[in-house]
């Protein structure tokens, strides 16, 4: 075990490589946001208001469908709202106008009421560029892992920690 770390090259070798994955990991998100046309082509649902539909923890993929067709009523999208980072994962219920123009207002599945008291203060619809891409599909539960280390911080360091120890000690 401590013959890894007593070898100069092969330590920094076993550095470079751990760097790989995570260059790699950071490529391919990219990829997809180029590819999906939106800044974030995965989520995950971070709340119930999307049950029975979507459950906490699900991992969602999303397609900006800027180019191809305009959003219809019935469409779950995930938008931002101004001033806030998390994204909102709620459905479409109505849709004044059409094209770039077109306002929406969006409702949680398991919501009693629209949207507006969620949107940004003077804001009574989304506008397009609100809208970060549509649900096109999804896989249940697994961004559990994603909501267990946003809840526990320290989750985040013990796992990166491990992860760099298994990379410094992993023999080729």
């Amino acid at each position: 075990m401590l013959s890894a770390l007593g070898n100069p090259r092969q330590a920094a070798a076993q550095v470079l490589n751990f760097a790989l994955v995570l260059s790699t990991a950071f490529m391919m998100w990219k990829g997809l946001s180029v590819i999906s046309d939106s800044p974030s082509p995965i989520v995950v649902v971070l709340s119930g208001s999307m049950e029975p539909a979507f459950q906490r923890g699900d991992l969602l993929f999303l397609w900006n469908r800027n180019f191809f067709q305009d959003t219809q009523v019935g469409e779950v999208v995930v938008y931002n709202v101004k001033d806030k980072d998390i994204p909102i994962v709620h459905r479409v219920v109505r849709k004044f106008g059409s094209g770039d123009k077109a306002k929406l207002l969006t409702k949680g599945d398991n919501n009693a009421a629209d949207d507006t008291e969620l949107y940004a203060r003077g804001q009574d619809y989304l506008a397009r560029e609100d809208i970060i891409g549509s649900v096109i599909g999804y896989i249940p539960f697994v961004g559990y892992v994603t909501i267990l280390l946003s809840e526990h911080p320290w989750l985040k360091t013990v796992m990166l920690g491990v992860m760099g120890l298994f990379a410094l000690l992993q023999r080729e």
